[in-house]
């Protein structure tokens, strides 16, 4: 049985800023989540997603990683038709969508202001994610989702960013055995200036399927 990873309290007060926000949005949102955003998926699977942080109207509404957004609307069917993911998304953590041989996390698991999290926001948050790595034995493929989520990575695994840079559909096979690969963030924004692409995402785990085979 994998050990559980730390996860953040449900209260948690690390970072000054984003409590405030967050009961900023508790009191505008009251049956939001709005609170730190656990991972979604088994500790057994071979593949960790990890994003930026939790959207104001996605996951921090919902609970769940990437659900409830635009950025969701495209990772969760890209999943599927990858064998990654199975049932149906609805945008709602009672859809009852699974995750297979997946799990997804966040660099950051709070919801920042504007979707952007700060240094020393992501450093703090930074030992959970190093936990959620060391918890997964079976752990065989990191993809991260943007320039802040590989930086974290690469944190939690000790490593110089000089070494591995980041890169859409970059693949780096690091001494440990891991494959550490990226994308650009699927949100809205990358999508609708043209910078990520369907078929540019779907290239990246089409190559992940390929190593997990």
């Amino acid at each position: 049985m994998p050990r559980k990873p730390k996860e953040p309290a449900s209260d948690c007060t690390l970072c000054p800023r984003l409590v405030e926000f967050r009961q900023d949005n508790a009191s505008n949102w009251p049956d939001w989540h709005n609170g730190p955003v656990p991972s979604f998926g088994n500790l057994d699977a071979e593949l960790l997603i990890v994003g930026l942080a939790p959207g104001l109207k996605g996951a921090n509404r919902t609970g769940r990683p990437f659900t409830g957004d635009y950025a969701g609307d495209l990772l969760y069917p890209t999943l599927q038709k990858f064998n990654f993911a199975k049932g149906t998304y609805e945008s709602s953590i009672n859809d009852g969508l699974e995750l297979a041989n997946c799990r997804i996390t966040n660099a950051v698991r709070c919801v920042p202001p504007q979707n952007k999290p700060t240094g020393p926001e992501a450093r703090t948050c930074l030992p959970f994610l190093t936990d959620e790595i060391e918890s997964m034995s079976n752990l065989k493929v990191l993809l991260a989702l943007g320039t802040l989520a590989h930086n974290a990575v690469l944190s939690a695994l000790s490593l110089k960013r000089s070494a591995y840079k980041f890169g859409h559909n970059a693949v780096h096979e690091l001494d440990s055995g891991l494959i550490f690969t990226d994308s650009y963030h699927c949100s809205r924004y990358n999508t609708n200036t043209g910078k990520l692409t369907e078929a540019m995402f779907e290239a990246v785990f089409e190559g992940i399927s390929k190593r997990l085979a």
